[in-house]
């Protein structure tokens, strides 16, 4: 048996950790444009679980609540993955409001080979974020000539 999905979850989410997540609940929305979505607490207040939205997808936001799970905060900075979110248009200007609202930006908006635009900031506990746009439409081929790399596949 098979039921909707009444979260409306996209096919994939991903999980980010935070020594503070209520903070960091606040901090998304105020400086990437997510939207909280459930935020749960047990019965002393404690955030248990979290979700943000963001166009179709989704991103858990929690807490340090295993051993297998860390902040960057807490391993000296490093990142074992980063999240890549998609804009429609206005990058440069979401760039501007993360600024603005404190995030690091580690690499500036600028065109890249394969035709997206793209910046980088790390939040206030050091996760990194890319945010991408399309600029415009490249072939693998002209995506070869321009990187000097080879390419097998390409998006369709």
């Amino acid at each position: 048996m098979t039921i909707d999905d009444p979260f409306r979850h996209a096919s994939l989410g991903s999980g980010v950790f935070y020594r503070d997540p209520r903070a960091a609940l606040a901090w998304l929305e105020a400086a990437f444009g997510f939207e909280p979505s459930m935020v749960v607490t047990d019965a002393a207040g404690k955030l248990v679980h979290s979700e943000m939205r963001f166009g179709d997808c989704y991103i858990i936001v929690d807490s340090e609540w295993s051993d297998y799970v860390a902040s960057p905060a807490s391993v000296s900075g490093k990142n074992t993955q980063s999240v890549y979110v998609r804009l429609v248009g206005a990058l440069d200007a979401h760039c501007e409001q993360a600024r603005a609202s404190g995030a690091e930006i580690i690499q500036e908006p600028a065109d890249q080979f394969y035709g997206e635009r793209q910046y980088r900031a790390r939040d206030p506990e050091g996760h990194v974020w890319t945010f991408t746009q399309p600029s415009c439409s490249v072939s693998r081929e002209e995506a070869e000539r321009l990187s000097g790399l080879r390419i097998d596949g390409w998006h369709r």
